[in-house]
């Protein structure tokens, strides 16, 4: 690395890339919401086929990455926040980080039934 370069590979950088990531996901999903909710008033037909391919257990999939991207956009928001803010946050952004990633994992394990329970179901039965 370059003398003088700020970011190093180090948490910093990689949270960095993270949060522009799922800000880029989760604009592609609004993007393509719009599109197919405004479908409906286009042909409701479309739009009933559309929504039936959003019960696969592949979208469920999809539909998990995307509380993913949401959960831990928001909350690298909030530590950017406080980075900003507070006058000690930069002292303890690393920190803040990994709190922001264990928070992260244990919503994320929260979600794992309610976002793929159907989708178990309708693999593996009951």
């Amino acid at each position: 690395m370059p003398a003088g370069t700020l970011y190093r590979g180090r948490e910093g950088m990689w949270s960095w890339v993270a949060h522009r990531v799922t800000g880029v996901l989760i604009f592609f999903f609004l993007f393509v919401h719009v599109l197919d909710t405004a479908l409906v008033r286009v042909s409701p037909e479309a739009y009933d086929d559309v929504v039936a391919t959003y019960k696969t257990p592949i979208v469920a999939l999809l539909e998990y990455g995307l509380v993913a991207a949401i959960l831990f956009h928001a909350l690298n928001g909030l530590r950017v926040i406080a980075v900003d803010f507070w006058s000690q946050g930069p002292r303890h952004q690393k920190k803040m980080l990994w709190t922001v990633v264990g928070v992260w994992v244990v919503l994320m394990i929260g979600a794992l039934y309610p976002v793929l329970g159907h989708a178990y179901l309708e693999l593996f039965g009951k």
